[in-house]
């Protein structure tokens, strides 16, 4: 049986000396034979995942390929996206397909929402403690 992984929350910007500390999780996306290493920050609040623009370009995407478009909500509800699906693996666990709409903006953080990430994996936050806790679904 997999065990949870625990991770501290972290500040979005190391070099400052904020004390705003986030979810965020350590993660290897792929497409084709392109990885990138990132962090993604875990939003229950967030309907679907959405990858930043400049993440998919160094994924290898092209934004004038063919990709179905997406209506994304709420504060994005402005910008452009298309639907792509991307592997993402985080620390040891296997690497699992995950939807994602691809944003034509840089202006937001690699997001990882209900569909499917939250759907994928099993999350647990202890925020007073400033640790949340990941494990895969299990069968």
């Amino acid at each position: 049986m997999t065990t949870a992984v625990r991770f501290p929350y972290l500040s979005p910007d190391p070099q400052s000396t904020s004390t705003i500390l986030l979810p965020l999780l350590p993660i290897q996306l792929g497409f084709h034979d392109q990885t990138v290493e990132t962090v993604g920050l875990l939003d229950s609040g967030a309907t679907v995942n959405v990858l930043p623009f400049t993440t998919g370009l160094q994924l290898g995407l092209v934004w004038e390929e063919p990709h179905p478009e997406m209506q994304l909500t709420g504060n994005l509800a402005n910008l452009p996206a298309k639907g792509v699906i991307i592997s993402a693996q985080a620390v040891s666990f296997p690497a699992v397909d995950l939807a994602f709409a691809w944003s034509q903006s840089d202006e937001i953080p690699l997001l990882l929402g209900q569909i499917n990430f939250f759907m994928t994996f099993d999350i647990c936050f202890f925020r007073s403690r400033n640790v949340f806790e990941l494990l895969p679904k299990q069968n």
